[in-house]
């Protein structure tokens, strides 16, 4: 992550979702975060229940062009394990992708992977 903000941006307004078990997690641990829950959406309006514009979690730093992430720890898996493919991070415009990951997406996909090992099962065997 280079705290570029742009999946962040990009996946609110319902483009992101939670698990039950997450959603669970954060009624138990976290009042605030479950505020923002509505009828298992994530990210919706407190008062009027819909969903949000952007992340009501994502900070931008007032003094370079990098965001970050005010539940970090308690973000959920969609947040956690983004990116997904390739695919993805060219449709998003992702800084991180690179002219060779597009001329040979096969094995960015794999590289991509490997790197993601620990947070994620592969896309791609």
């Amino acid at each position: 992550c280079n705290q570029c903000g742009k999946c962040c941006i990009k996946y609110s307004n319902g483009g992101l979702s939670a698990t039950t078990q997450e959603i669970e997690m954060w009624e138990l641990f976290n009042p605030t975060i479950i505020e923002y829950v509505q009828n298992g959406e994530i990210w919706a309006d407190p008062t009027t229940g819909k969903l949000l514009q952007r992340c009501p979690w994502l900070r931008k730093s007032p003094h370079q062009a990098l965001y970050t992430c005010d539940i970090y720890h308690d973000r959920p898996d969609d947040c956690r394990l983004y990116p997904t493919s390739i695919n993805e991070m060219i449709n998003d415009d992702c800084e991180m992708i690179e002219v060779q990951d597009i001329k040979n997406p096969n094995k960015a996909q794999k590289q991509l992977d490997q790197l993601m090992v620990a947070s994620r099962p592969a896309l791609i065997k």
